[in-house]
């Protein structure tokens, strides 16, 4: 049962400062700093539970979108949760369509990474309400109110209300079978954890035997900086892993079109099998010509983790630009959105392998991508979520990964709660760790 009137929304600035040791570096964000936009929902019900949304960042920015939330959070207070999730549709477009707001978006950018946190909060209070992991949540909802949920708006060009239907009609079949399955063995992920690009040759070597030493056949490197210097390191992780394990590599649009075909020409002979965003995440046209050249060379093109709406992969789809689509859990506007975006996918019959990492990335998309297999693709061809391992020991339902497989969450909501304790030493600029550190770089 959904109750209870939404009394309160805040939101915090949290940073960590992860640019101190390198980690998340690549090619285009040499100095990250994972941060997050964190959101509170609290409603007047005797239950006292709590939604919390995140939406990720490198750190400088984060308070715009704080100030975006905020520009938001009248749509959202005083509304009754039941009401909200009783016409979710209606309550997305509201959010994306607030006229003012609207013109420094629209669907993009600030305002729609703003949106996502809000939502993420709405779905994880819907969740515990229910008593349900988010997954769940999903898996069990009749194909109807789960539609209900999405703005097929800009996209019944590709895919309509009721094709839809059909998608999750037929995923109703062996869907108690893929639960179990889900449940037994998890999720296959992959790891990006090895290969940062501002990590030294020793660094990669240790984290790549440890790697292995724990089970895991995919890794992924960050390359696009100089091209002498990415032979070397992707000689050096493809000798580690060896021929038979899985290699991926990440330019984070370092290229121009024709200099991604004429780079990843050169890295051919160590076989990876996709390269990710090679170019302007906007250029649709540009990710369809890299795909038709590289796939003579078995490589495919991936990319998704900057992808502004369910518009821009429609067109993605549409121009046979990508052979695995990368859904982001803060990117795109929420739970919604995404849902739109995997049975696009699936009728499309490209492959997702989800972005994750950041600050609660993996928390978040592991959920989507569960539901996916169980509701959706019902395929585990080709497919994998990415999974890096920082900051998980923040939140209080970190995600678990065994045998290099995200294992189905138990614990009701969307695991986006993080540990008050956590945020208050992170939160930016006034946190005990922030203090230091700013007291330090005066001095």
């Amino acid at each position: 049962m959904v109750r209870g009137r939404i009394c309160s929304l805040s939101v915090r600035d949290v940073r960590f400062p992860t640019s101190l040791g390198g980690h998340g570096s690549d090619a285009m964000h040499t100095d990250p700093d994972y941060s997050a936009a964190y959101v509170v929902l609290e409603t007047d019900a005797e239950d006292g539970l709590k939604g919390y949304g995140i939406t990720f960042t490198l750190g400088k920015g984060t308070e715009v979108v704080v100030c975006a939330v905020n520009a938001l959070a009248h749509h959202v207070l005083n509304k009754d949760l039941g009401d909200i999730v009783g016409d979710f549709r209606g309550f997305y477009r509201q959010l994306t369509s607030d006229g003012q707001l609207r013109w420094i978006g629209p669907e993009k950018g600030v305002v729609h990474l703003a949106t996502a946190a809000i939502l993420n909060a709405v779905w994880d209070l819907w969740a515990k309400q229910e008593g349900k992991p988010l997954w769940k949540l999903l898996v069990d909802m009749d194909p109807r109110k789960l539609l209900s949920c999405i703005d097929f708006r800009y996209i019944t060009d590709v895919l309509t209300e009721e094709e839809a239907y059909e998608i999750l009609q037929k995923g109703q079949v062996g869907k108690k079978e893929r639960e179990g399955q889900m449940l037994m063995h998890g999720y296959p992920a992959y790891t990006t954890s090895c290969a940062w690009l501002g990590y030294s040759d020793d660094t990669l070597k240790q984290l790549c035997t440890e790697a292995l030493k724990a089970g895991w056949t995919r890794f992924k490197v960050k390359v696009g900086a100089d091209l002498q210097d990415d032979v070397r390191r992707c000689r050096l992780i493809r000798n580690m892993i060896g021929p038979e394990n899985t290699l991926m590599m990440d330019a984070n649009q370092r290229w121009d079109v024709p200099e991604a075909v004429k780079w990843m020409s050169k890295l051919a002979e160590f076989k990876p099998l996709w390269i990710e965003e090679p170019t302007s995440p906007d250029d649709i046209l540009g990710h369809a010509t890299i795909s038709k050249a590289l796939a003579p060379l078995g490589i495919g093109v991936a990319t998704g983790e900057q992808c502004h709406n369910r518009v821009i992969f429609k067109q993605l789809l549409q121009a046979k630009a990508l052979q695995f689509l990368q859904i982001d859990s803060c990117r795109l506007g929420s739970v919604n959105e995404n849902l739109s975006v995997l049975l696009m996918a699936k009728k499309f019959e490209i492959p997702v392998c989800p972005h994750a990492g950041g600050v609660g990335l993996c928390e978040l998309v592991q959920h989507l991508i569960i539901f996916d297999f169980i509701s959706v693709s019902a395929s585990l061809q080709n497919r994998m979520c990415e999974y890096v391992d920082h900051l998980h020991e923040h939140f209080r339902y970190p995600v678990i990964i065994k045998k290099a497989s995200y294992m189905p969450p138990k614990d009701a909501g969307y695991s986006t709660e993080m540990k008050e304790e956590s945020v208050k030493k992170h939160q930016y600029p006034d946190g005990e760790v922030w203090k230091k550190l700013l007291a330090a770089q005066e001095n």
